[in-house]
């Protein structure tokens, strides 16, 4: 990623250039100020569309480095006792979590228990995502053990997804390259079945998509995360892979003796429902990380070809309001200064976008403020997607989803 972020992307000039005094005895032309003409104002730098509104498709007037530049110094430090610390707090709640759920045993107590620990599993898969990108701290065998740690707890391969994620960070918002929830075109959604159809673009089957997705990857993309031998890896990797699926082998084993010790119900309750609610908020983030604006007018661009920059595909990453459940994810939800930089450790990511905001203008989309603790106004644009987001067009290097008006119909 730091290859990427230091491109060659030509830094541009973020306010118009001051005027150079004439040479004294030099004779100099009158200039009258033209009236009509429109002054160089900040918004003018970013183009717009016929009917006024901005293009964010089009490239943007500033560079990556405009915004690496904006970021303060201390963002991008990691602090592993920092790190630690939010670990050590998400491993205490879900040992609290279990054990009081295990100690009571009561019928009404388990639902509450299922969604409160689904989160927290989701909270651990976040601390391996940070790992991942190694912004959990500067040690990389450290960073590499608590996500195999983190991630093998609630069945994720650490080395298989991270990798993948790495191709998706690499590629975002490319139609064909992107690794995670990337559209289908037109010719792959015609190959797709009706079940095929509703598994992959339809809520809430979807949202239970991840553990297939790490099994088979997305349509159109071949191998398994768990398979050394999968074009995701290059040959230096496999042995990356291998070791996590010892990781997961073990993990297996120790939910096996589990089992065996408390029993297949109380294994249910303790570990299964709240590992397939981890699963319906990973995707349902993780989706609306890229789908879905919050103007329901606006349709969020996918690029090809040359129109494709690492830079011009982060911007079409979308920040989200997750209310009381910002902090409780480590502020997974400030997405796009993540994406461009996934060096910056999370507790860092509010001060970074902060400062990159007066440089992104409006290709950068303020969040929505959650209407309570409950991010409720995030339903609309998850449904308004799913109805409306299908396939995109076979060609083209600047496109958008499109609707198949007989999505969801049974047809010959």
């Amino acid at each position: 990623m730091q290859v990427l972020a230091n491109s060659g992307l030509r830094a541009s000039t973020l306010a118009p250039r001051a005027r150079r005094a004439p040479a004294l005895g030099r004779r100099s032309a009158v200039r009258v100020l033209n009236v009509a003409a429109p002054v160089e104002t900040g918004t003018e730098r970013f183009a717009r569309k016929p009917n006024g509104e901005y293009d964010l498709s089009a490239p943007p007037p500033f560079s990556l480095q405009d915004l690496r530049n904006a970021i303060p110094a201390h963002c991008w430090e990691k602090n592993t006792f920092r790190s630690m610390a939010h670990l050590a707090l998400d491993v205490g709640i879900v040992a609290g979590l279990a054990y009081a759920a295990f100690s009571v045993n009561a019928w009404w107590a388990w639902p509450a228990y299922w969604v409160a620990q689904g989160t927290m599993f989701w909270a651990l898969f976040v601390v391996g995502h940070d790992c991942g990108h190694q912004s959990f701290s500067n040690n990389k065998a450290l960073n590499d053990f608590v996500g195999h740690l983190c991630h093998s707890s609630i069945l994720v391969p650490y080395h298989g997804w991270r990798i993948s994620h790495r191709t998706h960070h690499a590629n975002h918002g490319h139609v064909e390259n992107d690794e995670s929830w990337h559209p289908v075109t037109k010719t792959l959604y015609d190959k797709m079945d009706f079940w095929g159809k509703v598994g992959r673009l339809s809520a809430p089957w979807a949202l239970f998509a991840f553990p297939f997705y790490l099994w088979k990857r997305s349509p159109g993309k071949d191998g398994s995360h768990y398979d050394p031998a999968c074009d995701l890896f290059t040959p230096a990797e496999k042995e990356l892979v291998e070791t996590t699926n010892a990781y997961m082998l073990g993990m297996l084993a120790v939910l096996a003796a589990c089992t065996i010790k408390l029993g297949p119900l109380m294994m249910f309750n303790l570990y299964l429902i709240p590992y397939w609610i981890n699963v319906v908020w990973l995707d349902i983030v993780t989706y609306l990380h890229h789908h879905g604006s919050h103007d329901e007018n606006e349709k969020m661009p996918w690029y090809r070809g040359e129109q494709w920059s690492y830079l011009r595909g982060g911007l079409t990453t979308i920040d989200r309001d997750y209310g009381i459940f910002n902090k409780i994810h480590h502020d997974i939800g400030t997405h796009v200064v993540h994406h461009l930089f996934p060096q910056i450790p999370h507790y860092n990511l509010e001060e970074a976008t902060e400062a990159v905001k007066p440089v992104m203008g409006p290709y950068y989309r303020e969040p929505v403020k959650s209407p309570g603790p409950i991010p409720t106004h995030l339903v609309d644009p998850l449904i308004r997607s799913f109805k409306n987001d299908h396939y995109v067009a076979d060609s083209g290097e600047i496109v958008y989803y499109e609707t198949d008006p007989n999505f969801g119909k049974r047809t010959a």
